[in-house]
């Protein structure tokens, strides 16, 4: 098993005075299929959420409001990424133990997501995921 390792992608804005758009699809700046779609909103600054890992969905994650932050751990490499503008996407892949945390107050984190629910797919213990991805060392 490779440990693959999260990604930063930036999607080009479009725009003018008028405002701007961004684009994400499936296999050209999403670099999977996507789907399920949801987004956190209305999280306090002091809560912490995720913390977990998957065993196959791989998932992107775009501030479109506001700002947070997430901590990522693959066992080989521990490090924050702050999302804090809608055209950086943080994609994450199954390997990532990730919570997100320092929400501000209008922050609006959508997710893109691989595979549909299945509470299966996920790795909500620490431990279990240590001994789940920790048996490879190799990155991506």
């Amino acid at each position: 098993m490779n440990v693959k390792k999260s990604s930063i992608i930036e999607t080009s804005s479009l725009g003018d005075e008028r405002g701007f758009l961004a684009v994400l699809e499936t296999q050209s700046n999403i670099p999977f299929e996507i789907k399920r779609v949801f987004y956190i909103y209305s999280t306090k600054e002091d809560i912490r959420r995720g913390f977990h890992a998957h065993h196959k969905t791989r998932q992107a994650l775009v501030s479109v409001a506001g700002k947070c932050k997430v901590h990522l751990d693959n066992t080989s490499r521990k490090e924050e990424v702050t999302l804090d503008s809608p055209n950086k996407i943080l994609i994450l892949e199954p390997n990532d133990w990730h919570e997100m945390y320092d929400f501000s107050n209008d922050c609006v984190l959508l997710v893109l997501a691989s595979e549909l629910y299945d509470s299966k797919d996920y790795i909500r213990d620490y431990e279990e995921f240590l001994k789940v991805y920790s048996k490879s060392t190799s990155e991506v």
